[in-house]
Formats: C-alpha cells, structure tokens, sequence
C-alpha cells in the first residue's frame, strides 16, 4: 500500500511511460491523416485555411503533420521536431475549428495537444529511434 503513494520513479519507468505516451498520440493520430489524404480531392476546396495560405496548402499541410509527423513521433524519430508541427495543427483545432471548446467538442483535439506539448518537454526517452541514433 505504501508504494501507491509513493513519489518515487525509475528512468526505465519514465522511459516506458513516454514510449506509451508516444505509440498512443501518434498512433490514434494517423488514422486521421490518412482519412485527409484519401479524401484529399472531396476536402480540398473547403478545408478550413486559417493562415490565409489557401485551402490545399492548408489540408497538405495538416496531412503532413498528422500522418507523417505522427509516424516520426511512434517511432521516436525526431521526436521534439515533429511534435511541433502537430502542436500547430492540434492548436488550429481547438482553438479555430473547436473555438476553444476544449471540454465538448475540442476535447479530443485538446488531449493531442498535451501529449504533443508533453513530447516536446521531455523528448522521446529511451525506447526510441532517436537514442538508437545518438550512441
């Protein structure tokens, strides 16, 4: 019982916590990308262009962070990187499309943002590409 309470952590811990954090944000997020990349003709023309960069650019630009960028993040490869691209996008959603719901209709959107905002904090520990590349 005295464990439960207990302040106490490992580096393994935190390392395995931060690789599920990273497997779960990226992974729940590529499905979203790839449904923008497949519907990339339909949305196109009327995809929500906030940066007044036109509406392709804009939808290209989310396709790249949510499938690309959240590939990078399950991988742990470029972690910090790549987490701020989907920090942007995670930002537009909930403060544009969601206006700033962030308990109804954001919150999904809302939760992304602080995995990714996590992310970027402490990187990707040591169950990662990166570590791999940096001995």
């Amino acid at each position: 019982m005295k464990k439960i309470f207990s302040t106490k952590y490992t580096d393994n811990g935190v390392s395995f916590a931060l690789l599920l954090l990273r497997l779960s944000v990226g992974g729940l997020m590529i499905p979203n990308g790839v449904q923008k990349l497949v519907n990339f003709g339909k949305w196109s023309g009327t995809f929500s262009d906030p940066f007044h960069i036109g509406h392709p650019t804009s939808l290209v630009l989310v396709i790249f962070a949510e499938l690309f960028c959240a590939v990078f993040i399950v991988l742990g490869l470029m972690t910090r990187l790549a987490a701020i691209p989907l920090i942007i996008a995670m930002s537009v959603a909930v403060f544009v499309a969601h206006h700033g719901d962030v308990f109804d209709t954001g919150s999904k959107a809302t939760l992304f943002l602080m995995g990714y905002l996590a992310l970027l904090f402490t990187g990707p520990g040591k169950i990662s590409m990166d570590r791999l590349i940096g001995k």
